[in-house]
């Protein structure tokens, strides 16, 4: 089990630092080792939608780690669904659109922090809130502050991929602030708790 265990983490530190391949092999052996498990599965098609489009893939994955503590059927339900109008099935992508806040709608393109914030308020969590808007709309960050808040509520949420791509999208606005290195350490320091 505590070397299932590990591969998994392994798999998932290569598949969010975007090795796919690496990833994807590992996954792969889960997937043979364990064929009851009904989780593994999902993760080779992940590493699938990663080597064609990168952010999807770790939008997902994002999702799909977060949501499956609360129901693993049901996140793998949602996830087959978007994968499936991911695939071109125009009657599913439709649906899912649907179903994503209708706050997301408002906004495909971007929402500003302050709006962003109180979108956390009216669901009553940043993780909530986030899932709501984290397919369609990216958040639009117009300070030093937010930018760190920001941050701060996607890590200690698990979001960490999510974190890496804001970091990296942003980091050459703020290059001189110790601040950045340090959130690329936690985040460092996250993958390596997921390997260990």
């Amino acid at each position: 089990m505590i070397q299932e265990l590990k591969l998994l983490n392994k798999a998932n530190s290569y598949f969010t630092a975007g090795n796919y391949e690496k990833a994807l092999f590992i996954y792969s052996q889960l997937c043979q080792e364990f064929p009851q498990n009904i989780e593994y599965p999902i993760y080779p098609i992940f590493c699938d939608i990663g080597l064609e489009d990168h952010k999807k893939a770790q939008s997902l994955f994002d999702y799909f780690l977060i949501s499956k503590e609360d129901s693993l059927e049901s996140a793998l339900s949602y996830v087959k669904d978007i994968i499936k109008a991911y695939d071109g099935d125009i009657n599913e992508m439709s649906k899912i659109m649907k179903d994503i806040s209708i706050q997301a709608q408002e906004s495909l393109e971007a929402i500003q922090y302050e709006d962003f914030n109180k979108l956390i308020e009216s669901r009553g969590s940043f993780k909530l809130a986030f899932e709501d808007i984290m397919f369609s709309t990216k958040v639009a960050i117009s300070s030093k502050d937010q930018f760190f808040d920001f941050l701060e509520k996607l890590i200690e949420n698990n979001f960490y991929s999510t974190a890496y791509k804001y970091l990296d999208g942003y980091n050459e606005f703020f290059t001189y602030d110790n601040k950045i290195e340090n959130y690329y350490k936690i985040l460092e320091s996250k993958q390596i708790d997921n390997i260990n």
